[in-house]
């Protein structure tokens, strides 16, 4: 059961007043996106909860890597959608419609990762990315090299590994705990 203005169907109200650094993020967020995602508010119960997956996620989507942030969220995108997960698929699928200038991508992505028009790079991704969220277990030096053939570093294989894995983990937690998407993002870059 969702409850009225709660993020996920969990009774765990955000701490009241959030700290000066806190506050500064969501303000920071609300500037930028126009809004606070709802899994920032999710977290916000436990302060240190919060600051760790923030961390993390930064770290993985925004920090300087050999993927784009477009290839970053392609993945995010792909990983949610074959996990069938309702926030990650509206949030990021609006991400990648406002970073690609294509909306139909952020779509095709959602419904069938294999009908978006990609080039061999992206293909080759998130190709491994789904493989890694179907059965990691798997992946073999056949699937890296196939990576490597597409022009990807070892340390790009490194970061499509870490972003598939995050968004393995947070499908099930925003999943799990009925974590709604804020309504903006449906409307996003459309």
């Amino acid at each position: 059961m969702s409850l009225p203005d709660q993020p996920t169907a969990l009774d765990l109200p955000m701490a009241d007043p959030l700290p000066e650094q806190t506050q500064k993020y969501f303000d920071i967020c609300q500037e930028k996106l126009g809004l606070v995602p709802n899994v920032l508010r999710a977290y916000a119960f436990d302060i240190d909860k919060l600051n760790s997956f923030t961390a993390m996620y930064n770290d993985l989507m925004l920090a300087d890597s050999g993927l784009s942030k477009l290839e970053r969220e392609m993945i995010a995108v792909v990983v949610s959608s074959i996990n069938r997960c309702w926030y990650c698929q509206v949030a990021h699928g609006a991400t990648v419609r406002q970073l690609s200038g294509r909306p139909e991508l952020g779509e095709a992505l959602v419904m069938n990762w294999r009908a978006a028009e990609l080039d061999a790079r992206q293909h080759s991704i998130l190709c491994f990315a789904e493989k890694i969220t179907k059965s990691s277990a798997d992946i073999t030096e056949c699937d890296r090299t196939n990576l490597r053939a597409a022009g990807l570093s070892d340390r790009d294989i490194w970061d499509i590994v870490n972003v598939a894995g995050f968004f393995n983990m947070t499908n099930r937690i925003a999943s799990a705990t009925g974590m709604k998407p804020n309504p903006e993002y449906h409307a996003m870059a459309r």
